[in-house]
């Protein structure tokens, strides 16, 4: 019996574990001894090593290679396919424990060890190849093609390891920061989250802060239902906690006059009462945590600190924000001309009415300008511009921004609320992602203007348990609402005023913004300057009314 092709009878080195023929051996095995194997077969052997090193690393090195290094890279590959499957298993029947473990430092740690070893490895496995395809016995253009191939493998395979190793480093360092480590787990109250946003800046030196705005985003435990209660930050006698230790100071409410509003708490307490908070990392925010539970009713059991200027800077990572705005808006200057009146000096600039793509820098000046308008304007702004973050943070966004996004939110948010139930918090946003968000405000559209100055608790409470239920009764305003001034409506289109705000306490993105005045001339910036030049606060007033109108798109 003849062999099929001629083995080469140059001089040729060879591995002793890839290429010795054992003794009495026939070489006309092409996988394993290549040299003078028809040109075809050179080029299917080569594609075909490195295809089954992208889909079962060791592979290739057991058939046309070192055994003992296959075996070794066999053994790593069915390690690792059983940790996988564990994974999956793991997800199905239990999402946030699988999340808890993956976001323990020494486990993160371990896989980021484990992933950049694996990555290295798989690298090694396809040069190893390569060398087994033997490059020099093919022919330039399948030479050049099988290259390509095993680079596009290795970045397929080995590259995709190496990234997820950079991404989960990035993540442990941005859990780190944002999250106050393993503490106590968080039980839910009454079936729910209650998580307290405050935002205001929260630079080192945090002794004065006074929270810009204050938030509270409940979670449904089960379904992942959302809402948002929104309070005023001028609320006066504000009711602590039945266990908050500032009860013993104010036992009737935050009640020592006009200086006593709600976000007042934070200061006075960090400068004045911090002995009755020892151990509290701060104080402050733990008091005005206790301040908003005593008033809503119900058990905040966290909170998240959000830098605004960080803010602007997680908006910019995220690549902007998308919303319908009701009204312009104006950039402030800062400068005070009438501080009795609240008069400003000449905007630097406005956000138009309509559909906007915002960046970091107006999506801030979108949430907390107040100019023009009240409080509960920028309120209903606020609430808008936290539910487009969440409608536009979905899995595209966090791929291909992820670095960005986390180390702006290490820069953003500081909280109390423990890493070690980083899952179960993921989990619940997986969840609420997708449904509706329902909505108060403890005050216009919800309440009378002057509600939050002379509150009722008792009824506070009933509005709240009703959103939280989902009574209908949560729809309709407790105290008669007092409008903003009307903005005039565009002639072709139908009145959008503050009134039609108050009636809706839930604004869809049907309404229609208000881009001219009632003569049916286009507003522009110039006009709105041209007003302010003209000490003409009113018409600015008017035109600008509607701006608490917001959806996100």
């Amino acid at each position: 019996m003849t062999n099929s092709y001629a083995p080469s009878r140059g001089p040729e080195r060879h591995n002793a574990h890839e290429q010795a023929p054992r003794p009495g051996a026939v070489l006309t095995d092409p996988v394993r001894h290549p040299a003078g194997a028809p040109a075809p077969v050179l080029a299917k052997r080569a594609f075909l090593l490195i295809l089954i090193t992208l889909l079962v690393p060791g592979s290739a090195q057991t058939v046309a290679g070192s055994r003992r290094l296959g075996r070794v890279a066999l053994r790593t590959t069915l390690t690792v396919w059983a940790v996988l499957i564990a994974a999956v298993l793991l997800l199905i029947a239990s999402r946030p424990l699988l999340i808890n473990v993956l976001a323990s430092p020494p486990v993160s740690l371990l896989l980021v060890v484990v992933l950049a070893a694996l990555s290295l490895g798989w690298a090694a496995l396809f040069l190893n190849t390569f060398r087994l395809v033997r490059p020099t016995l093919l022919a330039p253009g399948i030479r050049l093609g099988a290259a390509a191939a095993l680079v596009v493998s290795m970045v397929l395979s080995s590259g995709s390891l190496g990234y997820a190793a950079y991404v989960l480093n990035v993540s442990r360092d941005a859990i780190g920061s944002m999250f106050s480590g393993f503490g106590p787990t968080i039980e839910p109250s009454e079936g729910r989250y209650n998580f307290l946003m405050m935002g205001g800046d929260a630079g080192a030196d945090r002794t004065g802060r006074r929270p810009d705005s204050l938030s509270v985003i409940s979670v449904d435990a089960k379904t992942g239902q959302t809402a948002i209660i929104s309070v005023p930050r001028n609320l006066q006698n504000a009711q602590f906690s039945e266990d908050s230790p500032m009860r013993a100071v104010y036992p009737d409410g935050y009640d020592c006059g006009n200086d006593c509003l709600i976000n007042a708490i934070n200061t006075e307490v960090t400068n004045d009462h911090q002995e009755l908070y020892p151990g509290v990392a701060d104080p402050g925010a733990q008091a005005t945590v206790e301040a908003v539970s005593g008033t809503l009713g119900i058990t905040v059991q966290a909170y998240v600190l959000v830098d605004m200027d960080g803010f602007s800077k997680l908006i910019d990572a995220m690549g902007g924000i998308k919303i319908k705005a009701g009204g312009w808006v104006p950039i402030s200057s800062g400068e005070m001309l009438d501080e009795a009146n609240g008069i400003h000096g000449m905007p630097l600039g406005w956000i138009a009415a309509g559909d906007q793509h915002l960046n970091g820098f107006h999506a801030l000046w979108y949430a907390r300008s107040r100019e023009f308008v009240d409080d509960y304007a920028r309120i209903q702004r606020q609430q808008c511009v936290q539910q487009a973050m969440l409608k536009q943070m979905d899995p595209a966004t966090l791929l291909t921004r992820f670095e960005d996004i986390a180390q702006a939110g290490t820069q953003v948010v500081e909280s109390n609320i423990s890493a070690s139930q980083l899952g179960s918090f993921v989990d619940l946003a997986l969840k609420a992602k997708g449904q509706g968000v329902d909505r108060l405000t403890i005050g216009p559209p919800d309440f009378d203007a002057s509600f939050s100055t002379v509150p009722d608790f008792d009824v506070i409470h009933t509005r709240v348990r009703a959103l939280l239920d989902g009574s209908p009764a949560a729809q309709a305003p407790a105290v008669a609402a007092d409008p903003q001034p009307a903005a005039p409506a565009p002639a072709e289109a139908e009145p959008a005023t503050g009134s039609a705000a108050a009636a809706d306490p839930q604004p869809s993105s049907d309404f229609t913004p208000v881009t001219t005045t009632p003569d049916g001339e286009p507003i522009t910036r110039e006009m709105l300057d041209y007003f302010k030049s003209q000490g003409d606060e009113q018409s600015i007033r008017n035109l600008v009314a509607s701006n608490g109108l917001c959806a996100p798109l």
